[in-house]
C-alpha cells in the first residue's frame, strides 16, 4: 500500500544534477517520439514499422521488453529477502524451453500470409467470436499488467518529487508521478507508433544495463571487505542456492512451477500475445524473427543472474541479519516490502549524478510500451470487423485514440493497484498468468485442429473458469495458472469437439 511504504524511501537526497539528467530522460523519449512520428504515414508504418527493423533491434526491444521495471526493483528484492536466493533463475530456464517451442511451433505461421496480430490466426479456424474473446483477453490482460508497472516506476519518481518538495505527500507525490510517466509513454507512442518504441527500447536497454552495473560497483566499494566479503555472506545464507526439486504447486520458485509453469507462461507472453507478436511482424522474414527471440533469451539469463546479485550486495550492504528479531520478523526487514530495497539505496546512497543515470534506468525499463499492440489489436480484430472497410487514414485516427483511452486506463490501473502490498513481480506475472493461458490453449487447439469455434469458445470459458477458481480459492502459485488455463482449454475444447461431432468452419 501506499501509505505503507517508509517515509525514507520516499525522501531522498538527490541533487539538481540528478533531477536534470531524469527529466532530461523523459524530454529526450517525448522528442525521439516526435521525430519518428514524422514518418508514421500509415497504419502499416504506424504498426510494423515497414517490416525493416534489423533483427539485433528486435532482440534488443524483447529483452528491454521483458525485464520491465518489474525487474529491476523487485528481483534483487526476490535475493535481498530473508531465505531468498536465485531460485527465480528457474523460471528463466523454462523461459528458454519455451523460446525453442515457439521457434518451431509459432513463428513460421506469423509470415505465411498478411497478418496485423496473431489473433487473426484464430478467425481463419474459429471465426471472429474467438478472435475477438481473445483480443478482449489480451487488451484487459496487457492493461492491468502495465498498470503495475508504472505504478512501481512512480514509486521512485516519487523521491525525485519529494527531494524538490518536502511538503507534498507520499500519496500525491506517488500519484504525480503516474500520471506525469503516464502522459510521458501516451506522448511518444501516440506520435511515433511501434518504431519509436522500439528504438527506444534499444536505448533502454543499455542504459538499465549501464545503471545496474554502476549501482553494482557502488554497492561493492560501500560493503566492508568488497566483493569477497558480500559472496561469503551470501553462502552463509544460502543466497546461491539455484535449485530447488521440491514438488510443492503452493510454492513459485521451485524446480518444476519454474520449468514447467515458466515455458508455458512464455509460449502464452512471447508466441500468442500481441505485445511481443507485433515485433516480430517489424521484420520482414520468420528466420529474423527467430534469431531475434532466440538472442533474446541468452541476453536474459545473464541479465536476471546479474539482478539477483544485487540484491545478495544489497543484503550484505544493510546486514539486516544483524537485527534484532530478524529471524521472526518481517521478511525484508528493515524494510516493509522486498521491492523498496533497491529503491532506497538509490535514493540515498549513489552519488549526485549516478543516482540520476540509474533513475533513468528505471524510466528506461517502464517505457516500454504497450499501447501500441492494444491499439492493433482493438483496431484489427475489434474495431475493423464491425465498421467494414474504410480508409487507412480513418485506421490511423482510430488507432490513435485507442492509444489515448488505453494509456489512461494504464494510469488508473496503477493509481488502484497503489493500495495493495504484494511484490510487484508477483502482481504483475499472476495478472499474466491469469488469462494468457487460456489464449494460449485455443492457440494449440487450432494447431491440433480440434473442433470449431463452439468448442474453441466452451474450451476457453472452461480454461477461464479453472484459471479463477485456482487464483481466488486456492494456494497454487502463479506459474501453474498458465499451465492449468491452457491444458484445460485444450481438452474442453477436445471433449466438445467431440460431444458435438463436428467440425465448424468459418471463413
Amino acid at each position: 500500500m501506499i501509505g505503507s511504504t517508509p517515509r525514507a524511501i520516499i525522501e531522498s537526497d538527490l541533487g539538481t544534477l540528478d533531477l536534470f539528467i531524469i527529466f532530461g530522460y523523459l524530454a529526450g523519449v517525448v522528442a525521439a517520439g516526435a521525430w519518428f512520428g514524422r514518418r508514421q504515414q500509415s497504419t502499416s508504418q504506424f504498426f510494423f514499422a515497414g517490416k525493416r527493423v534489423p533483427w539485433w533491434a528486435i532482440s534488443a526491444s524483447i529483452v528491454a521488453t521483458e525485464t520491465s521495471t518489474v525487474t529491476f526493483i523487485s528481483v534483487p528484492g526476490i535475493a535481498y529477502a530473508r531465505g531468498g536466493n536465485f531460485t527465480f533463475l528457474q523460471l528463466v530456464f523454462g523461459y528458454l524451453i519455451g523460446r525453442v517451442v515457439i521457434s518451431v511451433l509459432f513463428i513460421p505461421s506469423y509470415f505465411q500470409g498478411e497478418i496485423s496480430t496473431v489473433y487473426e490466426l484464430l478467425q481463419g479456424r474459429f471465426g471472429l467470436r474467438v478472435k475477438a474473446l481473445a483480443a478482449s483477453l489480451f487488451i484487459v490482460m496487457r492493461t492491468i499488467a502495465d498498470g503495475v508497472r508504472l505504478l512501481l516506476t512512480a514509486i521512485v519518481l516519487a523521491a525525485v518529487f519529494r527531494a524538490f518538495s518536502v511538503t507534498s505527500s507520499i500519496e500525491s507525490a506517488i500519484a504525480a508521478s503516474i500520471i506525469l510517466i503516464g502522459i510521458v509513454m501516451i506522448i511518444f507512442t501516440f506520435f511515433g507508433g511501434i518504431e519509436a518504441v522500439v528504438w527506444i527500447e534499444v536505448v533502454q536497454l543499455g542504459i538499465y544495463i549501464a545503471g545496474a552495473i554502476a549501482a553494482a560497483i557502488v554497492l561493492i566499494n560501500r560493503i566492508p571487505g568488497g566483493l569477497e566479503a558480500a559472496l561469503a555472506l551470501g553462502a552463509v545464507h544460502g543466497k546461491f542456492r539455484v535449485l530447488d526439486f521440491a514438488f510443492d504447486m503452493t510454492r513459485t520458485y521451485v524446480f518444476w512451477a519454474g520449468v514447467i509453469g515458466g515455458a508455458f507462461l512464455t509460449m502464452s507472453t512471447h508466441g500468442t500475445d500481441q505485445y511481443m507478436v507485433q515485433r516480430y511482424l517489424c521484420t520482414d522474414r520468420p528466420r529474423k524473427a527467430v534469431l531475434a527471440l532466440l538472442s533474446s533469451g541468452a541476453v536474459i539469463v545473464v541479465q536476471f543472474v546479474g539482478f539477483l546479485f544485487i540484491g545478495v550486495l544489497l543484503f550484505a550492504f544493510y546486514r539486516p541479519d544483524r537485527a534484532a528479531g530478524y529471524a521472526s520478523g518481517v521478511a525484508a526487514a528493515p524494510f516493509t516490502a522486498p521491492d523498496q530495497v533497491f529503491p532506497d539505496f538509490i535514493t540515498h546512497h549513489l552519488p549526485t549524478g549516478l543516482a540520476g543515470l540509474v533513475i533513468a534506468a528505471i524510466f528506461a525499463a517502464a517505457m516500454s510500451s504497450s499501447l501500441s499492440s492494444i491499439a492493433s489489436t482493438a483496431v484489427s480484430d475489434l474495431y475493423r470487423p464491425l465498421v467494414g472497410d474504410r480508409s487507412d487514414g480513418h485506421y490511423m485516427k482510430v488507432s490513435r485514440l485507442v492509444i489515448l483511452l488505453a494509456g489512461v486506463a494504464q494510469i488508473v490501473v496503477a493509481l488502484a493497484m497503489g493500495q495493495q502490498a504484494r511484490s510487484a513481480v508477483d502482481t504483475a506475472l499472476s495478472v499474466a498468468s491469469l488469462f494468457n493461458g487460456p489464449i494460449l490453449g485455443v492457440f494449440l487447439l487450432a494447431a491440433v485442429r480440434r473442433g470449431g469455434p463452439s468448442a474453441a469458445l466452451a474450451g476457453m470459458f472452461s480454461g477461464i473458469a479453472v484459471v479463477l477458481a485456482l487464483r481466488f480459492g486456492t494456494a497454487v502459485a502463479w506459474p501453474w495458472y498458465t499451465v492449468f488455463g491452457s491444458l484445460t482449454t485444450l481438452a474442453a475444447g477436445s471433449v466438445a469437439a467431440m460431444m458435438t461431432r463436428s467440425e465448424e468452419r468459418t471463413t
